[in-house]
């Protein structure tokens, strides 16, 4: 084990080391209105259900779409998205329309109105079912009702924010420890 030796830093920065999910493009459709937005800010909440807690600034236009609709569609971008998930999120919704100008394709014909991007690795459906949150913290809790996932590859490169415009790649997989591991202390 290593002895780090710490130094003081700006608190402001410490979603760097904390942000552990891939960059998802999050769909959304109210009234003949359909946006894409990049988010880093989401978290798993619950298992059975599964709830994801995400965080949507109020000057975002998926915001409204999103609260309104209360439902939405969170997809996974991988690696070679890269430059469209960076540029969709350069821009707003309000002004453009993000399918058209990123040449993405909506999927329709889902259990909720919002469409799915077929460009992406895996789709999950979801629906707000606690608004609470929203009004304090901008944080919308979802329960995910319908997963698409692609059938290969089983671990797909994936891009995570790190932070100040810097992004990580996944990388290997291990399962060095799983003889360690406890499911039931999750």
């Amino acid at each position: 084990m290593n002895n780090y030796d710490k130094k003081a830093f700006p608190v402001a920065n410490v979603r760097r080391f904390l942000e552990p999910g891939p960059i998802v493009l999050v769909s959304s459709h109210h009234r003949g209105q359909s946006n894409i937005m990049t988010m880093g800010w989401h978290m798993i909440l619950g298992f059975e259900p599964s709830l994801v807690g995400c965080y949507v600034w109020t000057e975002n236009h998926s915001f409204d779409l999103i609260r309104k609709s209360r439902e939405c569609v969170i997809n996974i971008p991988t690696v070679d998205m890269a430059r469209t998930v960076v540029d969709i999120g350069n821009c707003s919704g309000r002004e453009i329309d993000k399918f058209s100008k990123f040449e993405l394709t909506p999927y329709f014909g889902n259990v909720v109105g919002a469409p799915s991007i077929r460009e992406c690795y895996a789709s999950f459906e979801c629906r707000l079912v606690d608004a609470r949150l929203i009004r304090k913290y901008s944080l919308f809790v979802l329960k995910v009702i319908r997963a698409r996932v692609a059938a290969a590859p089983r671990y797909p490169r994936t891009i995570h924010y790190r932070g100040d415009g810097v992004f990580m790649i996944s990388g290997t997989n291990t399962g060095r420890y799983r003889s360690r591991f406890r499911p039931e202390m999750l």
